[in-house]
């Protein structure tokens, strides 16, 4: 009967998925490669990645040439895909690798975990993967897979590390990372969180949560937080060439190093005309615009009025005309509000 792990390699050797970034079986990953697919799977969906994988790896096909691009081109390729301190990490840490490390990633969990933007999962994943070392990967697919398999019912946030150890425990010696893809597939394909499909699965007699009945109800993920709503104005100006004012964020914080429109303040409403004008960044014919832009934060809604205006000349005014917006580090929500049909 073998082990769940010989059972699991035995499936996926018949079903693996093809992936941009998944080598044929029997080749060595590039760790370059696996690298920036795991960064930019991190809260993210394959459908999603691939797109946007392909066309980094095309632009820069080497941590070397990544290390040397400008951010600003690394945040503009980015754009649309979110979470953007892994953009700002990613170069980061590219830079780490070409310059401290020769251009060769560390071949250890902690060296990888010492890197930019890389927590204990992605580096289990990125150790697994493009080294074969034998650690566990545990992504949502490979927590909801244990939970399942041990019917663990205490809720996610309070057993991620026991999780941890009984996937830990599952990993064969040999094809670590083969097994790693394999729990992904797993949980995608077999295992998914609504109907899992368990008369297909290669751990059908080893899952306590479907002997006890329970395969549905787990795991536990507890309740969700209610998300505020914040509400505010932004200013699209644009000049006679149809070039936009834009304006660089913070660093640090939400949308990190993006570029935007200008923007008042996020409150719980709206501001008056009067309060909008008192924080458009230039006294001009300000126009509101038909309708709201409204977007989704991880832990909050937005609501914007849009204020546009049509200038003869560049105003004093902080920031800089952009008529190129298509390759501007504009993240979704101000492609919105500038109005690109694109993501409407």
């Amino acid at each position: 009967m073998g082990s769940p792990a010989s059972r699991l390699l035995a499936w996926y050797d018949v079903h693996r998925r093809v992936l941009p970034w998944r080598v044929p079986a029997g080749k060595r990953a590039d760790p370059y490669q696996v690298w920036l697919s795991e960064i930019m799977l991190q809260q993210t969906t394959v459908q999603a990645v691939a797109g946007y994988y392909r066309k980094f790896l095309e632009r820069w096909p080497t941590v070397e040439a990544l290390a040397v691009a400008p951010l600003d081109d690394v945040l503009a390729a980015w754009a649309g895909l979110g979470y953007y301190a892994r953009a700002r990490n990613l170069h980061k840490a590219a830079q780490v690798v070409a310059s401290e490390l020769g251009g060769k990633f560390p071949q250890s969990h902690d060296g990888l975990r010492a890197l930019p933007g890389i927590g204990d999962y992605t580096a289990g994943a990125i150790a697994a993967i493009a080294f074969d070392l034998p650690y566990a990967a545990m992504d949502a697919n490979a927590e909801r897979v244990v939970a399942r398999l041990f019917a663990i019912r205490e809720p996610l946030a309070k057993v991620k590390t026991r999780l941890r150890g009984l996937g830990q425990s599952l990993v064969p010696g040999t094809r670590a990372g083969d097994f790693a893809q394999a729990m992904m597939d797993l949980g995608s394909a077999i295992c998914p969180p609504k109907k899992p499909a368990c008369m297909g699965c290669p751990l059908f007699e080893d899952c306590q949560a479907r002997k006890l009945g329970i395969q549905e109800q787990l795991p536990i993920k507890g309740e969700k937080a209610l998300r505020p709503l914040k509400r505010g104005a932004a200013f699209v100006a644009r000049d006679a060439d149809g070039a936009v004012l834009l304006v660089r964020r913070p660093e640090s914080g939400l949308l990190g190093g993006m570029q935007q429109p200008p923007l008042g303040p996020w409150a719980e409403d709206f501001p008056s005309r009067d309060e909008a004008m008192a924080q458009a960044p230039f006294k001009a014919d300000w126009k509101k615009r038909l309708g709201i832009v409204r977007h989704g934060f991880t832990h909050f809604e937005l609501e914007i009025e849009v204020y546009e205006t049509v200038v003869a000349k560049h105003p004093e005014a902080e920031g800089r005309w952009v008529r190129d917006l298509a390759n501007a580090a504009l993240p979704t929500v101000m492609k919105k509000i500038v109005g690109d049909d694109t993501v409407l």
